[in-house]
């Protein structure tokens, strides 16, 4: 009855529904995933899929890409190239939310998918647009805590293999799927299984993303047009469920829809990098401060000691990466930029700064140890100047946490410092008030540029 139930819940979902906290998380999640598609177009990943998608297999450009600064004939696709490049941007660096019970990142995929359609088929208002997205993130979520930690554990990239059938929920609820169908676009998408974390650190990690906003797209638009597939394609012996993962538990949290919003618990990067390393950054950044505030030289650190939660080394164990992408999964280069720089920002995980002699040096200091005890928003930082003296720091809740989460204005700042060396402070401006307004507009068909 799984797939059967995801699909009447979204079916029957309307506005109405949404509480004002849902409405706001939802807005919130949107305009961060914006900044970071924007932003990220920067990045030599989405300018390749653009450039070999676009040749290989463009139609007439009905829908944004959204970092593009170019001539309107640049800055739109058809809705498929532009749904798997903004995928891809927005998940590039790394920077995009987190639902921190799955790791799952919801947005990207999600929203690229919807965006892309609803230009398409435009008229859509704010309103549907926002039904639609609260849709396919309670369905990824749901299914995401269904397997979890089994699903994650053996190796799936959980943002992509519960995506697409979050997008094809969202696009399936804007096109008007009835129920039947809807599971029909549910099986689809749960048939196109992709992302395994072995990927981790190359481009192929957004590319994840970018391929489950089309599987999931797609899945929608076949079953509209009467393509069939398995109605109990969750919970059949052979279905996605049971063949991805040793565990699931999708009555209990599919009873859950519309009582417990999961995208109420969203959160927001402050960092552009894996979320494990969050609360060692945090810390490094404050002990950098307080080194010069004291009058501490930060060259002078001969070691730095950092407890942290078994899965950081799991995840994020790469000692000596050389380009940014890894430097995106390296606890060692987090703990070192945050020391030297005192920020983690893009920049901080570039390939030149990944392979910059003193980061390299601060780097090899780093000692690396893990406890159970110690949660995954938890870090304890100690690091040792060559006149012995040392500075200690406790992180209990990561900046961007759920106890410690981002402000409005957090987040805005985070949206115009991506966006503006992209397409312009003037064109920034515009875009985040469009994004931060969705809910409330006519036609989501954007007429920001």
């Amino acid at each position: 009855m799984a797939t059967f139930t995801l699909a009447s819940w979204a079916t029957n979902l309307t506005y109405s529904n949404l509480t004002p906290s849902v409405i706001d998380a939802a807005t919130k999640s949107v305009y961060n995933w914006a900044g970071c598609a924007i932003g990220g177009f920067a990045q030599d990943a989405p300018q390749i899929a653009l450039t070999t998608t676009r040749i290989a297999f463009g139609g007439p450009s009905t829908s944004s890409i959204l970092g593009s600064n170019g001539s309107i004939t640049d800055s739109f696709a058809d809705a498929q190239v532009a749904a798997f490049v903004n995928g891809i941007a927005s998940h590039v660096d790394d920077y995009d939310d987190t639902h921190l019970e799955t790791i799952i990142h919801p947005t990207g995929v999600v929203a690229s998918a919807l965006l892309a359609v609803a230009e398409w088929q435009a008229p859509v208002s704010g309103h549907d647009f926002l039904t639609a997205f609260v849709a396919g993130v309670e369905a990824e979520c749901k299914l995401g805590l269904s397997v979890s930690p089994q699903h994650y554990d053996v190796g799936w990239h959980i943002t992509s293999t519960t995506g697409s059938i979050g997008a094809a929920v969202a696009v399936g609820k804007i096109i008007g799927l009835d129920t039947t169908r809807m599971q029909h676009a549910i099986g689809i998408a749960a048939t196109q299984v992709v992302g395994m974390q072995e990927f981790f650190g190359s481009m192929t990690k957004s590319f994840h993303i970018g391929r489950a906003t089309q599987g999931g797209m797609l899945g929608a638009l076949l079953a509209q047009n009467g393509y069939t597939s398995s109605l109990e394609a969750l919970e059949a012996k052979y279905g996605w469920l049971n063949v991805v993962s040793t565990r699931e538990n999708a009555t209990a949290y599919f009873d859950q829809l519309g009582k417990i919003w999961e995208i109420e618990k969203n959160t927001f990067k402050p960092f552009p990098c894996g979320i494990v390393m969050h609360p060692t950054i945090d810390g490094c950044i404050q002990l950098h401060n307080q080194s010069l505030n004291e009058g501490k030289n930060i060259s002078s650190i001969t070691s730095i000691d950092l407890r942290v939660n078994p899965e950081v080394l799991v995840l994020t164990g790469q000692t000596d990466p050389q380009t940014g992408l890894e430097g995106k999964f390296s606890i060692f280069h987090a703990a070192a930029v945050g020391l030297i720089y005192g920020a983690a920002t893009p920049t901080q995980f570039t390939d030149t700064v990944v392979k910059n002699e003193s980061v390299v040096n601060m780097r090899q200091k780093v000692n690396v140890t893990t406890d159970e005890g110690v949660s995954e928003d938890q870090a304890y930082i100690s690091i040792t100047f060559e006149d012995g003296s040392m500075l200690e720091k406790h992180i209990e809740h990561a900046i961007g946490s759920l106890e410690n989460p981002l402000t409005v204005a957090d987040l805005k700042k985070k949206f115009m410092d991506q966006v503006s060396l992209q397409i312009g402070v003037v064109r920034a401006e515009k875009a985040y008030h469009t994004f931060t307004n969705i809910g409330n507009m006519t036609d989501v068909a954007l007429n920001w540029r």
